[in-house]
């Protein structure tokens, strides 16, 4: 309850406990074993945070925190605890209080969102759970992504961009060193495991704004930012890393506001063990230096465990508002633990703290707080008072009137894909096809031409070789026809020198005949002569006709 502008968050005896609203931003602690009471106190703050009109953001891991929004109802118990402690007379009354519910899922509550870059490198290598090595090179991916002006928004964009360095690992390895195929490969599946889990759902835009956390209603409440964890809590990695998530961005987006007289905004994280569990060194001291600073920001945060040791103690050093419910110890180990709980506390002379920690009931707890003074008042065990609230889950048909009723349904239902690195790199590879179906059609068009080109030279060739095989054929004809005409005309002119000299035979031979038998009858007359008488005529004719015939074929044998 809020009470003379003081938290009232429960009674010791007859003395009210408070907190007060200027020291809320020194943060603060709910121990205790598990049923003792850690959520109904837990309640109780976030109401009374609420009444005092601050924000307040509720990590709801069992879905027991849903009922902020509807009015508590009253049963026997809540009558008996309400009566044991004279709250009517101090204007306790059952109540609802302004609730707006979120889900990384988006199945029971706005889907709240974040981007690939917000959350970093580092944050994101612990979700992954990469190696140094592997961590190292997702560094460098980040770095090479915001070179290049690409957007890392959701986890397409991470893996597009993982393929691209994979696919220019060798330029990029001369400029940043040696970029594995393997480490690649391992953080490509650590990328399809996360989005397996949901986080395709938990990275992208809409990303969440925490200045629309830090409102109130329009009767001066202070809106509660209620987280259903109850699906995500199953991946204790991505919870945790989450929690840190919310923090850093706390730290980095709010200015310094110094000392207020109440927080801007309280912030409250259950199953707080799962953000410190297996955390790097590096983490640890992120986690510390957030919880150190933040205070400046007029920011509290509330951690939510079942033991003070689950927190280190660089970070327990600086919770100043505790409230430490019953611790069982069993063990030596346990044993341990209470009385280092028991130790933390500013002793009270009036009771044993050890003790009372093994005895404290069920709404029951130690609560030291930081006073007016910032000095931690001493430890007083006190009954803690009852929600206001309906205790336990909404039911599905509330639940989503309450979603959809919401002033930031319109802004956070509906994700936003805008151009990022995927779309980017999808417009560089099918910039580069085009350029590469261009390029073959080019060739292909240049073959083409070539071959065609080709073709008509061979047409033109074999044009030519044609018009130079009939002008050839053409010559050949010719010449023949010349040869046989001058064959033609030389047998004519054979013929004709024949036909002379046939002609000159006969002249000669009618010559020579003539001449031949001149002298034979010469000569046959001579011999006649000689003979004399008739048969002299005779043989001298037949012998001058004998020697002409002899003279005769003696010319023209030669």
């Amino acid at each position: 309850m809020y009470q003379n502008n003081k938290i009232w968050i429960g009674k010791s005896g007859h003395e009210k406990i408070y907190i007060y609203p200027k020291m809320a931003n020194r943060h603060g602690m709910i121990a205790g074993a598990t049923g003792t009471g850690k959520t109904v106190t837990l309640k109780v703050l976030a109401e009374s945070f609420s009444d005092c009109g601050v924000p307040v953001f509720l990590a709801d891991v069992k879905g027991d925190l849903a009922g902020m929004c509807q009015t508590g109802k009253e049963n026997e118990s809540l009558k008996k605890r309400i009566d044991a402690m004279g709250l009517m007379e101090e204007g306790f009354s059952l109540r609802s209080y302004p609730a707006v519910y979120w889900d990384i899922y988006g199945e029971k509550g706005l889907p709240l969102r974040t981007t690939i870059s917000e959350m970093g490198p580092l944050l994101l290598g612990r979700i992954l759970e990469l190696n140094e090595i592997q961590s190292d090179i997702l560094t460098i991916i980040f770095k090479i992504a915001d070179e290049e002006q690409l957007l890392l928004l959701d986890t397409k964009d991470l893996r597009s961009m993982i393929q691209y360095v994979s696919e220019n690992a060798k330029e990029y390895g001369a400029k940043y060193g040696n970029l594995p195929k393997q480490s690649l490969g391992a953080i490509m599946r650590a990328v399809a495991a996360l989005e397996a889990e949901g986080g395709e759902k938990f990275f992208g835009e809409p990303a969440l704004e925490i200045t629309d956390w830090m409102c109130t209603d329009c009767n001066g409440k202070g809106m509660i930012q209620v987280l259903d964890c109850q699906k995500l809590i199953n991946s204790p990695t991505m919870y945790s890393t989450f929690m840190l998530w919310m923090m850093s961005e706390l730290f980095e987006s709010l200015p310094e506001v110094g000392d207020r007289e109440k927080p801007k905004m309280v912030f409250f994280f259950d199953e707080a063990h799962l953000l410190f569990d297996s955390a790097p060194k590096t983490l640890l001291m992120k986690i510390e230096q957030v919880v150190k600073l933040i205070r400046s920001k007029g920011v509290g945060i509330y951690f939510i465990t079942q033991s003070p040791k689950d927190i280190p103690d660089g970070v327990l050093a600086q919770l100043g508002n505790k409230v430490q419910h019953a611790l069982h110890a069993y063990t030596p180990a346990e044993l341990k633990a209470v009385r280092a709980a028991a130790a933390s506390f500013r002793a009270n002379p009036e009771f044993d703290t050890y003790e009372a920690l093994t005895q404290l009931g069920i709404g029951e707890a130690l609560v030291s707080v930081t006073d007016e003074d910032g000095v931690p008042t001493v430890v007083k065990r006190c009954h803690i008072l009852p929600p206001q609230s309906q205790m336990g889950p909404l039911e599905d048909t509330v639940r989503d009137g309450e979603i959809k009723g919401s002033l930031l349904y319109g802004k956070y239902a509906r994700m936003i894909d805008r151009e990022s690195a995927y779309e980017i790199l999808e417009k560089r590879v099918l910039a580069e096809e085009d350029e590469e179906k261009k390029a073959a059609e080019e060739a292909a068009m240049e073959k083409q031409r070539q071959k065609e080109e080709a073709a008509a030279e061979k047409q033109r060739l074999k044009e030519e070789a044609a018009v130079e095989k009939q002008r050839e054929r053409e010559a050949a004809a010719a010449e023949k026809k010349r040869q046989r005409e001058e064959e033609a005309a030389r047998k004519a002119q054979e013929r004709e020198v024949a036909a002379k000299s046939k002609q000159m035979k006969k002249v000669v031979e009618r010559a020579a005949s003539t001449a031949a038998g001149t002298m034979g009858r010469e000569l046959g007359n001579s011999v006649g002569k000689s003979l004399g008488g008739s048969f002299g005529k005779k043989v001298g004719g037949n012998v001058g006709a004998s020697l002409g015939r002899g003279i005769l074929s003696t010319l023209f044998k030669f």
